[in-house]
């Protein structure tokens, strides 16, 4: 039992890091499919980081910076270049895919996986079976109560709010959506930074070109399902986790029984049943109250 939970909360960690930077992004106005590019960039440059400086705080220092920077250009172009969100979105993940493949060639020649010498801190001992998991594991319950505090709980919260849904009202009350807009996106590039760190270096310590596998969309979809709530973004996203981790159990009692390509489907089968549950439960995908807002201001 306590390898399934150990299973459940490696693919759950990253996962639910990215989730909460989607949901700062929505609460501002920005349905963000950048969070793939953001999720692989954070975790090549932990990796790449960890190589040339030989420190793990360093190389995540290096990570949170590239991808501030990225959403800061995400940013320019959605809000001062008036570009839709949803296309320079892709754009950004793009970037990120197609970057790091570059970066890795550029700095070592080749293509294939790149191994750090060390990973993130792990619990240790005293934790027992889950002494393995990395430090990101036990601080991730802090980063989901911290976000609900931050945007349920507080002024900045319901200032962000109105930037995101009544970009002209908020305006009229002397809140700047485009600088909200960007404090939200800069917040969610430091958080896709640790999901990028957690995939990479938690427990695996090596990059790998697509590594990340589809999980920034599987993000995005979680703050679709969980309706933009941080705590139900959470759980959403821990539901996509324990499908994967089901579909590895199920490989190893199945053996050839059942087709391996089924098995590793599972968890975009469950993101695809996810948004049509959320469409069916709430009457469709809405978009953004202040979409339209965004592209005329």
């Amino acid at each position: 039992m306590d390898d399934v939970i150990i299973a459940i909360l490696r693919s759950a960690t990253p996962l639910v890091y990215v989730t909460l930077a989607g949901v700062i992004a929505q609460r501002a106005g920005i349905w963000h499919l950048g969070l793939e590019g953001l999720m692989i960039a954070g975790a090549c440059a932990t990796i790449l980081g960890t190589v040339l400086t030989g420190s793990i705080f360093s190389a995540l220092l290096i990570a949170m910076v590239i991808c501030i920077v990225a959403s800061i250009l995400f940013w320019f172009v959605v809000e001062k270049l008036k570009a839709n969100q949803i296309i320079a979105g892709l754009g950004l993940t793009g970037l990120g895919l197609g970057g790091t493949t570059l970066a890795v060639e550029s700095i070592f020649g080749s293509q294939a996986a790149v191994t750090a010498p060390s990973g993130l801190p792990r619990l240790g001992a005293m934790f027992g079976a889950y002494g393995t998991l990395s430090i990101l594991v036990l601080l991730m319950p802090l980063f989901v109560f911290a976000v609900w505090v931050l945007l349920c709980r507080t002024r900045f919260g319901l200032r962000l709010s109105a930037a995101g849904e009544h970009p002209f009202a908020a305006r009229s009350v002397g809140v700047n959506p485009g600088r909200m807009r960007l404090i939200a996106l800069m917040i969610g590039g430091v958080l896709c930074a640790l999901g990028g760190a957690e995939l990479a270096s938690g427990s695996l310590q090596f990059f790998s070109q697509n590594m990340t596998a589809g999980r920034g969309f599987m993000a995005f979809a979680a703050v679709i399902f969980g309706a933009g709530h941080p705590i139900g973004a959470t759980f959403a996203a821990l539901f996509f986790a324990i499908v994967g981790a089901i579909g590895i159990r199920a490989q190893l009692v199945f053996g050839e029984r059942v087709p391996h390509d089924l098995l590793l489907a599972l968890p975009y089968l469950a993101t695809v049943f996810g948004i049509w549950l959320s469409a069916r439960l709430r009457g469709g995908v809405k978009a953004v109250t202040g979409f339209g807002e965004l592209r005329d201001s």
